[in-house]
């Protein structure tokens, strides 16, 4: 799909992020595969692969310059949204990817397989119930739920020194107004998504 890459290729460069040729082809890749998974896996609710490119690959790339760490999970992941294009953009940095529902744990893994993804392991659980041996450098959530049910839900997964990267659209204010005591807000970053017609933040948090 050479407009697909062409149009990727515009779309970063009204980006400070940058690309190699290989990491490009493997974003329109993995847009393909949802494209092809979605009508029978319901995967996302974005149904062209053109508005895909910005609400799904570029949407999710935004939030990589501001990743401090090297292991990261993303909660709630949905069919890898940011994990898998921020595992694309960083080859060498490790991403859990988890989700309750197995249709998108297939989703993930074939897209690992096709993707030759050497650093992501998708994992089918519940939040909860996910006890990893060791923390992450940062828990990562997009578009799941409010920041609160996302600290009370995730607070056993950062490392001592992790953080929560929480993607979130306009209204973060009075969500922060309401957190629990057991985190701080570290920084709030408005990012910017080329052509998205919608606010974006990502809110940095770290326990106290």
């Amino acid at each position: 799909m050479p407009d697909l890459l062409s149009r990727l290729r515009d779309l970063v460069a009204q980006t400070s992020l940058k690309l190699t040729e290989t990491q490009l082809q493997q974003c329109i890749a993995y847009v393909t595969l949802l494209d092809k998974w979605n009508s029978a896996y319901n995967l996302t609710s974005v149904r062209n692969p053109q508005e895909m490119l910005v609400k799904h690959v570029l949407d999710s790339l935004v939030v990589a310059p501001h990743l401090v760490g090297s292991n990261f999970i993303d909660v709630g992941t949905g069919p890898g949204l940011p994990g898998i294009l921020l595992a694309i953009y960083y080859p060498e940095k490790h991403f859990t990817l988890l989700d309750s529902l197995g249709k998108r744990i297939r989703f993930l893994n074939q897209v690992k397989l096709q993707l030759d993804l050497k650093n992501v392991s998708p994992i089918q659980s519940r939040v909860e119930a996910h006890q990893p041996e060791q923390g992450y450098d940062g828990v990562i959530s997009r578009a799941f739920a409010s920041l609160n049910d996302m600290l009370s839900w995730c607070k056993h997964l950062p490392a001592v020194n992790g953080q929560f990267f929480a993607m979130k659209g306009a209204a973060v204010q009075e969500e922060i107004a309401a957190l629990p005591d057991f985190v701080k807000v570290m920084a709030i970053k408005a990012l910017q998504v080329p052509e998205l017609d919608a606010q974006r933040h990502l809110v940095i948090l770290a326990k106290v």
